[in-house]
């Protein structure tokens, strides 16, 4: 399956806090370019997955649900410490946004995603939306894992 998703920096003062929110877990047990393996727990749901390298703004990607108990064994495993945030869902005008919330040494941050079915598909913009970030890999989770955001000095 091939995952084609922009990212944006959010205003998080304008963000619409909603009831359709989650708390996640995921560490990653690879963090090469070329690959990219995560275990996510979310609720009582957990799965792992593998995703390539990014091309444009598509990449690879492939992921399996696994017992809750193996997850949790698997974070263990995992090079650093776990990312932790609430996600929320909002739908606007159409588009299904994804916005994470980001907690521990991650906290301030947050982040909206959206999936997309082709990279010059256009949908809606709202009003709390921020910069694009899709290309700045500092905003990847899994670089978020390496180098938390309370640690950056811009």
């Amino acid at each position: 399956m091939t995952e084609i998703e922009r990212k944006f920096l959010v205003n998080s003062e304008k963000f619409p806090r909603t009831e359709s929110k989650v708390v996640m877990k995921q560490g990653y047990l690879s963090v090469d370019p070329e690959r990219v393996v995560r275990v996510r727990i979310e609720g009582d749901q957990a799965w792992i997955t593998i995703k390539g390298r990014m091309t444009g703004i598509s990449r690879p990607e492939f992921e399996y649900p696994v017992p809750v108990e193996d997850a949790e064994n698997l974070l263990l495993l995992a090079l650093n410490p776990p990312v932790e945030k609430i996600r929320h869902r909002i739908e606007s005008e159409g588009t299904c946004w994804e916005v994470d919330e980001f907690l521990g040494t991650n906290r301030g941050l947050f982040l909206a995603e959206v999936e997309l079915d082709e990279e010059l598909q256009e949908f809606h913009r709202p009003g709390w939306l921020g910069e694009e970030v899709t290309s700045d890999r500092r905003y990847y989770n899994s670089w978020l894992s390496v180098h938390p955001f309370s640690t950056w000095k811009d």
